[in-house]
């Protein structure tokens, strides 16, 4: 079964990914801006509040089910390749696509991780709190200094998943309204131009 499917359009047949990928993504998509907004969010309230406190349970319940996600969609991935690439789709938009992606995989796996690593130096019990009630198991052998640690590198990874996101809807909106290629077709609800 593979991990795409041709559907009729205006011109040539289109090869889309499957509505179960295409969920999945806008589904990733949501929460990722969700994320961005609970993480810059929760830094705004003192520390020790209640807000901050509830705003931190949400980042980190967030950060799991995009991880649980990250990982489904990877399964899929390895088990059924992407839709191809249009044959007139430049090869250096083709070789930014792929690493973009690529990069996207890796930190939509880091950042939970780091972010799991980063309170395993302070969590009780061995257990991280989520929200409704559940709960992860911490990372062993993380003391505070190794969180603080992980702490910063899960801010850079941050940074790093802001500026692709830039590029990937800059990418995205280019090839929707500008690009003679039929490449948007790929993702729903996009469609080429042509």
């Amino acid at each position: 079964m593979s991990d795409y499917m041709v559907q009729e359009s205006s011109g040539p047949l289109a090869i889309r990914y499957r509505p179960i990928v295409v969920w999945i993504h806008w589904i990733t998509a949501a929460l990722l801006v969700t994320q961005v907004f609970i993480g810059f969010r929760f830094g705004m309230f003192p520390k020790g509040s209640p807000e901050r406190m509830d705003a931190f349970a949400w980042h980190k319940t967030v950060g799991a089910a995009i991880l649980l996600l990250a990982l489904l969609r990877l399964a899929v991935r390895l088990l059924n390749p992407p839709p191809p690439y249009p044959s007139d789709f430049p090869k250096w938009e083709r070789f930014f696509a792929v690493w973009n992606h690529r990069l996207f995989y890796f930190l939509i796996i880091a950042l939970p991780l780091t972010g799991l690593a980063a309170v395993s130096g302070r969590a009780k019990d061995g257990m991280v709190a989520l929200k409704g009630g559940l709960s992860l198991p911490a990372l062993p052998g993380i003391g505070e200094a190794g969180g603080e640690s992980f702490g910063e590198i899960h801010e850079l990874l941050v940074w790093s998943t802001l500026v692709l996101l830039v590029l990937h809807i800059a990418a995205a909106l280019k090839n929707q309204f500008i690009s003679d290629t039929p490449v948007a077709d790929r993702m729903p609800p996009f469609r080429a131009r042509r």
